[in-house]
Order: structure tokens, then sequence, then C-alpha cells
């Protein structure tokens, strides 16, 4: 009681912060991490077969392409030293492994810092040691470094698949596509260079348009470089409706190519495509053991062009014996069954004995 005879107020509780609602997620996710169950095959089988039976590649895995024509040209025998010079999901790998043992060695070089551990991880969780393979982090360019730090003085058999590897194009963070929105990156070394965005703001429309011709043979190029350069772009989304907005009045499936052609080109250019293959072909015949044979898969002209004439140049010369008289191509069930492969080439090379 207080003087007046009134009893005292009770003691005011401290207040509740207010707490919104959960908001309902709904049924599917929307994080590219959680949105494809085939990253968890062994989870979901049924769902992974579901996607190879219809024609498609598992979100986050890679479909060897070719890999029968490629053991073909290849010949890989008990013995061999091979290098995987594009080691990506490790399948052409695997099936070299599983012909050049007993006995041989293969070297898988990858410049991606972020898929080469997993692929290891991969290929040693399938029984491959440290004494049967070897993972470098290496671009294709350093073949020779490559094998000096082996030990070897040359390869039996040597492979490179040009193509960006599923894994990539399907994380959108890696901005290699336009299937999901993403920073427009594009770099296969995250952690080196610049990036596509940087590379188009920092263009002028003449260096642009030249670009989008040498690396794309884009038919466009000029009102691209023009409507494109010196501009901002932040994803990839972004910068797809930019080149839609800049060809006006075209028909979607020419805008679609358009699209592909500039993200090729965009993307050769941001991790020094071309330089880097002329490296390696230049390289090629003192990599190769005497006899030693050497398979490159390409999927656009410009790779295409620079392989065939190097090829050509190694045969003149007299440092292959010889080489593939025309390009190989991926067979119709496999253009079916596996849409990625249809652009593919494949030709092959055998060093003088």
């Amino acid at each position: 009681m207080n003087d007046e005879g009134t009893p005292p107020a009770p003691a005011s509780e401290p207040a509740v912060p207010h707490r919104r609602r959960p908001r309902y997620s709904g049924r599917n996710p929307r994080r590219f991490e959680e949105k494809y169950k085939e990253h968890d095959p062994q989870r979901y089988a049924d769902t992974v077969a579901k996607v190879l039976a219809a024609g498609k590649t598992p979100a986050g895995t890679h479909r060897p392409i070719m890999v029968a024509e490629v053991l073909q040209v290849l010949q890989p025998h008990p013995g061999n030293f091979a290098v995987d010079c594009t080691l990506g999901y490790g399948g052409h790998t695997r099936e070299l492994l599983a012909k050049i043992l007993p006995g041989g060695h293969l070297l898988g070089l990858d410049a991606d810092p972020l898929e080469l551990p997993k692929t290891e991880a991969r290929l040693r969780a399938a029984g491959f040691g440290p004494e049967v393979f070897t993972a470098l982090r290496s671009n294709f360019a350093g073949l020779p470094q490559a094998l000096a730090g082996t030990g070897a003085t040359g390869a039996d058999v040597i492979f490179a698949d040009l193509g960006v590897s599923s894994m990539q194009l399907d994380d959108p963070s890696r901005g290699f596509s336009v299937k999901l929105s993403g920073p427009l990156d594009m770099r296969m070394n995250p952690r080196r260079g610049y990036s596509a965005a940087a590379l188009v703001e920092k263009s002028s429309p003449e260096a642009l348009a030249s670009l989008l011709l040498e690396n794309a043979d884009e038919p466009q190029a000029t009102e691209l470089g023009r409507k494109l350069a010196g501009r901002s772009f932040a994803t990839t989304v972004a910068f797809a409706h930019a080149i839609r907005e800049a060809l006006g009045s075209a028909k979607k499936e020419e805008m679609d190519l358009t699209i592909r052609r500039v993200f090729q080109a965009l993307r050769i250019a941001v991790n020094d495509e071309f330089p880097a293959l002329d490296t390696l072909l230049r390289h090629l015949p003192a990599s190769l053991n005497p006899g030693g044979r050497v398979a490159i898969l390409t999927f656009h002209s410009g790779e295409d062009r620079r392989v065939k004439k190097a090829f050509a140049a190694g045969l003149a010369s007299g440092d292959y014996a010889e080489i593939s008289p025309e390009v190989i191509r991926p067979s119709r069930d496999e253009q079916h069954s596996n849409p990625r492969s249809s652009p593919a080439k494949l030709r092959w090379a055998r060093k003088a004995e």
C-alpha cells in the first residue's frame, strides 16, 4: 500500500520484440545451390536418370564427348604416359586411365581452381592414386613445364577438349550462361585477370567489334560494338537484354544465336584462349614421344582453323607422320542424347617415329 492506500502498480514486464511471421518459401528452392537434385546423384538417382533420358546433362556434371572416337584415334595402351590437357570433370581421363593401366601414368591439367580439387577427389575415390594419376593446376599452354615437373621427356598420348565444361555453364556464379542471372564474369580462373563486364566497359566500339568478328564470326559485330562498348553490365541477363535491344526487330532465333556468339567471343578474350591454344599447338611436336598421338576436340570455327592449320604445317615439316584426313563429328545418336556435343569437331595427329 502507498500512503493513499492504493496498492502499488505491478512491475512492467520487458516488451517482447515483434517478430514477423516467416515468409512461405514455396515448394521449389530459389538458390542455385539448392535447385538441382542432380548435384546429389546418389540421393536422387531417379532424377538423374530422367535428366539423362531426356538428352540433357545433369547439373554440376559433364558428359564426355566422342569418347569412343577419341580412344580410337589416340590408341592408348598399357604403359603409356598420357596427358589430359583439360581435365574438367574427368570423364575422358577415366577412360584413358582404363586403357593405359597397368603400368601407365596420366597427367591431368586444368586452370580452374574451383573444379580441379573436386575432380581430383572423385578420381582418387575411384581408386586412381598418385602412382597412376597426377593433377596439376595449369593452363595447357604450360604443357612443356608440366611435363618437365613430372620428370617425363614426352608423352605417348595427349588429349585436349577445348569446350567449356557443363559444371561452369550450369553455375550462374561463373557468368558463362544466361540460363540464370549471375555476374558477367566468364573467367576460367576467377582469381586472375578481369571479367567480361570489365572488358566490355573498357572497350571502344571498334575494339569490341573486332573482337566479336575475330572470336565468333559475328555478322552484327559493328552494330553491337557501337551499342554495347563502354557500358556497364552487372549481370549476364542484363547483358543479354542489351544485346536483344541492339538487334532491334530480329527474330528470336537470330537473337539467341547472336547472344551465344557474343558470350563465346567474350569468354575467349577474357581467358586468352586463342593465344593459349596457339602456344599448345606450337609445343605439341616437342611434347610427344616418337610415334605419340594427339587429339583435340574443338567447338567453333576459330579453334578448328588453328588446329587444322597447325597439324597440316606439322605434316609438311615432317614433325607429324600422319594427321586426320578430315574432321570427325559426333554421331547422330550422340548429338540426340547429348545436344552439347553437336558443334564438336575432332582432329588428330601422329608424331614421326
